[in-house]
């Protein structure tokens, strides 16, 4: 993994700037408020239908976020073909396993090989290749709408090169992962480049790749993966997935090694993520996010100018100590501003 360094000298300034974009709303996300268990449940529900329906879509699949999730809720679908509902089920389930374990699975060949067998479990077509790397070549084919191949989009990493590329880009990722000397999203995206690049498995590796993602970015810390779905977001803009993959895949091999097209689409995809993630904290859904009684301080600062912590306790009736707690939310959730400080401090709507 020589080549990485290499990579890195070769970035330009608006993608070290994304990387910065995202941590900030990862700290946005972090720092706003604590959503119910009731509100996260839901969004983890939806997120699980939307990512597979639109993962399994990217690769061929014809199944509605409606149709997976009448599956998944055992409701016999009669209209698609068995290997369709095999592959949904076996993303729907690993997926679901990533984001309850997340914290206790360890990037590793091993895990990456169960991983394989568990996406596949259901997929009779699979079931002598689950879990192994792949014995004789293969390539990355571009898929249109209704699921037929139309076209090569590269080729991949010969099969007999294949255990010993992976052992390599295992080891070099936990190791890059492990000392920090580098933006973990700069390690994920070039895992993900590399393995794609690799392409390991006789089949399931686009499906992987973004199982993957879901696994090592929670283990980064950007938790709100679970409420937003990246894999809807990469189907909204397939040909230019499709593009940056090959774009980047054409110079791996060679002297001016890079993948700054990868990166700017994936680091596009998880910049629109987490905005979208940071919006879950806000507007429209703020009335989910707060107490009925800090409910009553927002609603009667959107009806004056500017109040002060005493102004709100008087015409509220809330006690000062939860008008004080409702005003620290609402300020970490950037909804009001603070106006002064000490007793003259005031506060207005952002």
């Amino acid at each position: 993994m020589n080549n990485f360094t290499q990579r890195l000298q070769n970035i330009p300034v608006e993608i070290w700037t994304k990387i910065t974009q995202i941590d900030e709303l990862k700290g946005q996300w972090i720092a706003g408020a604590k959503l119910s268990p009731q509100v996260l449940g839901r969004l983890k529900r939806s997120v699980l239908v939307t990512s597979t329906g639109s993962s399994t879509r990217i690769e061929g699949a014809r199944m509605s976020d409606e149709d997976v999730e009448k599956l998944m809720r055992g409701i016999s679908i009669r209209k698609f073909k068995d290997r369709d509902k095999q592959e949904v089920k076996g993303y729907y389930e690993l997926l679901q396993n990533v984001f309850a374990s997340w914290k206790t699975i360890k990037l590793s060949e091993s895990t990456i090989k169960h991983f394989h067998k568990e996406l596949l479990k259901y997929v009779e077509k699979d079931k002598l290749h689950r879990g192994d790397y792949k014995k004789r070549e293969n390539k990355v084919m571009m898929v249109d709408e209704d699921g037929n191949l139309v076209g090569t989009l590269f080729d991949t990493v010969p099969a007999y090169l294949t255990p010993k590329e992976m052992q390599e880009l295992v080891e070099f990722t936990q190791r890059a992962l492990e000392e920090a000397k580098y933006p973990p999203l700069l390690i994920i995206g070039n895992f993900l480049i590399e393995f794609l690049n690799i392409h390991p498995f006789d089949d399931g590796n686009g499906r992987l790749s973004r199982i993957l993602t879901n696994l090592l970015l929670l283990k980064a810390g950007y938790l709100y993966v679970s409420y937003v779905s990246h894999e809807k977001l990469i189907e909204d803009n397939k040909p230019d997935y499709y593009m940056a993959l090959r774009k980047s895949q054409k110079t791996l091999k060679t002297k001016k090694s890079g993948i700054v097209p990868w990166l700017d689409f994936f680091f596009s995809v998880i910049f629109k993520q987490s905005k979208m993630a940071v919006e879950l904290l806000s507007k429209e859904n703020v009335e989910k996010l707060l107490s009925v009684k800090q409910l009553a301080v927002w609603n009667y600062l959107q009806s004056v100018e500017e109040a002060s912590p005493g102004e709100i306790e008087k015409k509220t009736k809330i006690a000062r100590p939860t008008v004080n707690q409702a005003l620290d939310r609402l300020l970490r959730l950037k909804k009001i501003e603070r106006l002064g400080l000490g007793r003259s401090t005031r506060y207005k709507k952002s």
